[in-house]
């Protein structure tokens, strides 16, 4: 469960992931490659134009956006809002953007989320992610302490300090959203 809430603590403004702005960048140097084309055989080629408008219109549309009370998913073509309820945990593939993992079993894409992204996430939610940083970065202060307090005879070695991410379960990669049961792949 996310921590209480008082009067004096307002909740986070909403956080919106997008794909990065350099991605516009991407679609004039497109618009680029496509005029030699066009200028070229106007006939045949000028449907070209419509590639580097599309791909500015993708880069525009997808995002993510994180608050206290739900997920907002935008696609191409439609808007999901899915309530922290629903979700049980996220899911970070290799080389691909997150997916949320629904009670009902059903996963969803998040478009420009990644795991680099989570200690926003965090933020944004209102505590209901755990933040796997700070969570390692704890976990590396608690050895450290426990390190300086030892004496030289019964010094640790620096390879047992730093104990396993525990924001981070075993072998599937998912990150539970906090008060719901971890879950395990199949």
């Amino acid at each position: 469960m996310p921590p209480a809430t008082s009067s004096h603590t307002p909740d986070p403004p909403p956080h919106v992931i997008r794909i990065s702005q350099l991605a516009y960048m991407a679609c004039a140097f497109l618009l680029f490659a496509v005029s030699f084309p066009i200028f070229g055989w106007p006939l045949a080629f000028g449907w070209l134009v419509l590639l580097p408008i599309f791909a500015v219109f993708v880069v525009a549309r997808l995002r993510t956006t994180v608050s206290t009370d739900a997920l907002e998913v935008r696609s191409l073509f439609s808007t999901r809002t899915l309530a922290w309820d629903e979700v049980e945990g996220f899911r970070f593939p290799k080389r691909s953007w997150a997916k949320a993992r629904l009670s009902d079993g059903t996963e969803v894409t998040l478009p420009a989320v990644s795991f680099v992204r989570l200690p926003e996430i965090a933020v944004a939610s209102g505590g209901r992610i755990t933040d796997p940083y700070a969570a390692a970065a704890s976990a590396y202060d608690a050895a450290e302490a426990e390190r300086n307090v030892l004496s030289d005879d019964t010094a640790v070695s620096d390879d047992t300090a730093v104990s396993e991410n525990p924001a981070v379960s075993d072998e599937s990669g998912v990150v539970p959203v906090e008060g719901k049961p971890e879950m395990k792949d199949t």
